[in-house]
């Protein structure tokens, strides 16, 4: 009976979710308090393992990077390097797309995949007003790009942030093992995208370099001493992450003192700063948390962890196969983090009972990562994409995307899992 109440609440908080009916904060905050109040009287779940069930490291990770991001943002950085891209890029759609895409990645690795987009999507606006050009193969672009590349590091996409916090995973172990399949879905992405967009890519505006040319990159750049100040804070915060072991500093305190070490040294605002946290973000996680907990509590996740290690004569690589593509399928459905949020506990308990997680944590990382890219509510960057292109004449369609999405997540998938396998054989073997 406690696993069906507990299911249910669960589930009708992802259909809400899915098709989009109520805020997501307003969703997972209704559905949290459901499932305290259904453990109050069924006796499963109460306020204080509510709160426990929160992972406030995880909220102070995110935050950390979130304030880093909001100082960045006024300063121009962003529209600064973009501009030196598309000059870069000699008027050529074509060579474009590759290099807005490996700018948009490099972002990705090291910042909130979401915040990225935000900032590329306005100035690729202009660019592809100057060139002539359609703006839907480089915005979708940028999104997949994005979402793949943020799966090469630890606080490069949320799943991973949840994972690494859950399984003790660093930022190196992230960078080695992630980052060779991430490379490899990249460039099969890549090819795919530019295959699909291969007529749209060709034709530019003749005087589009003249165009291009005349963009001052200086002038875009409106505050160059704080964004050189939080730029140093953010090198900072990264070789934190790479010494995490010898330093003995988790990545979450990193973050929230190297956010500290920025406020007071690019002394802006930090009332307005905080503004621009995504506060409805970690709120969203909080709520997540807590539902989550519920279903541990009703003993939902203790059921599907039994099935799972009913499996342990599988080996640990088949079944990371299993798990990424059902990962796959179910971020392709529902937004890759209740997805991930979910899954952790039954990893946890499989590590309990003397089964080796990690292939099964790559396993989660990539199908998460790669199953966002399939559809338009896969991932929070895609929907916001969707959302700046309708500011645009030419806006992506949930049936665009579709066209789009689901070939590029079908290589990049078949790919790494390859690459899974041949990794996981190396370091069996070593």
């Amino acid at each position: 009976m406690n696993e069906l109440i507990a299911i249910a609440i669960f589930a009708a908080a992802l259909v809400f979710l899915f098709l989009e009916k109520g805020h997501r904060v307003v969703v997972t905050t209704v559905a949290a308090s459901a499932m305290v109040l259904a453990g109050r009287v069924f006796g499963f779940y109460d306020e204080a393992l509510a709160l426990e069930a929160v992972e406030f490291e995880t909220l102070a990770l995110l935050m950390g990077m979130m304030v880093i991001v909001a100082l960045i943002q006024p300063t121009g950085f962003f529209q600064y390097v973009a501009i030196h891209v598309a000059r870069r890029s000699g008027g050529s759609p074509a060579r474009l797309l590759l290099m807005l895409g490996i700018t948009t990645s490099i972002f990705s690795m090291f910042l909130d995949n979401v915040t990225t987009v935000v900032f590329m999507a306005p100035m690729t606006f202009l660019i592809v007003e100057l060139m002539g050009i359609s703006p839907i193969p480089l915005l979708v672009s940028q999104a997949i790009f994005s979402n793949i590349a943020g799966m090469a590091t630890l606080v490069g996409d949320p799943p991973n942030i949840l994972i690494g916090t859950a399984s003790g995973l660093t930022f190196n172990d992230f960078l080695i093992h992630m980052g060779p399949m991430a490379l490899a879905a990249w460039i099969s992405a890549y090819l795919v995208l530019r295959y699909l967009f291969r007529r749209e890519l060709t034709a530019a505006n003749p005087d589009a370099l003249a165009a291009l040319q005349g963009l001052k990159a200086d002038q875009a750049l409106t505050g160059p001493a704080d964004a050189r100040r939080s730029l140093i804070v953010l090198a900072g915060i990264v070789i934190a992450f790479l010494l995490e072991g010898p330093l003995h500093v988790t990545p979450a305190f990193a973050a929230v003192a190297g956010a500290g070490i920025a406020l007071a040294w690019t002394r802006q605002d930090a009332k307005a700063v905080l503004k621009d946290v995504e506060w409805d973000v970690l709120l969203f996680f909080a709520g997540l948390f807590a539902m989550v907990g519920g279903l541990k509590g009703a003993g939902v996740l203790d059921r599907v962890a039994e099935t799972v290690i009913a499996l342990q004569g599988v080996s640990p690589l088949a079944l990371g196969l299993v798990i990424m593509w059902v990962m796959v399928v179910l971020s392709a459905l529902v937004d890759n983090v209740p997805i991930t949020i979910a899954i952790i506990p039954v990893v946890l308990a499989l590590a309990a009972e003397g089964v080796e997680v990690r292939p099964i944590w790559w396993a989660i990382a990539l199908g998460a990562g790669l199953g966002g890219n399939a559809t338009p509510i896969g991932a929070t960057a895609n929907v916001v994409v969707i959302s700046i292109s309708e500011r645009s004449n030419q806006p992506i369609t949930y049936r665009r995307w579709l066209s789009i999405g689901l070939p590029v997540t079908l290589a990049a998938a078949a790919v790494a899992s390859v690459l899974y396998v041949l990794l996981y054989a190396f370091y069996s073997a070593s």
